[in-house]
């Protein structure tokens, strides 16, 4: 028999999402133990969650199918910071201040810039030197 299982989760609810009962569902009909980190879930605005999860593997991908019907970002790398390649304008301004080169430009041909979440250390340096808001943090 296999062991339950912990996945850090950020989720993050359109504004019609909120009002939503999803952390019961996750919890009743899924069988995880749900640890709630930080939260902002407020009637009529936009939110997000930062948990863990714990469960047997294939009640978290199913519940992870559940949330899938919502209109909910999921992000389960376990990082605070995520990195929107379409706001990304590819200036190239936060390559310098990222230390360990989770943000950079691999070509300098095209001068795209790509991030490596793995390298990431969510020092938040990008999210203070992007004039387009591409990196953003969920904490």
């Amino acid at each position: 028999m296999s062991e339950p299982v912990t996945r850090k989760l950020m989720l993050f609810f359109p504004t019609c999402e909120c009002e939503k009962p999803i952390i019961y569902h996750l919890v009743k009909d899924y069988d995880l133990l749900v640890n709630v980190f930080r939260a902002k879930v407020t009637p009529k605005e936009e939110g997000y969650l930062v948990l863990d999860v714990t469960g047997m593997e294939a009640n978290i991908d199913r519940a992870l199918d559940y949330l899938r019907t919502f209109n909910i970002t999921i992000n389960d790398t376990g990082k605070g910071l995520t990195w929107d390649e379409k706001r990304c304008c590819h200036c190239g301004h936060c390559v310098a201040f990222c230390p360990t080169g989770a943000l950079k430009i691999p070509d300098p041909a095209t001068r795209e810039v790509t991030f490596d979440g793995e390298a990431c250390i969510e020092c938040l340096a990008c999210i203070r030197v992007c004039p387009y808001g591409a990196c953003v943090s969920t904490f």
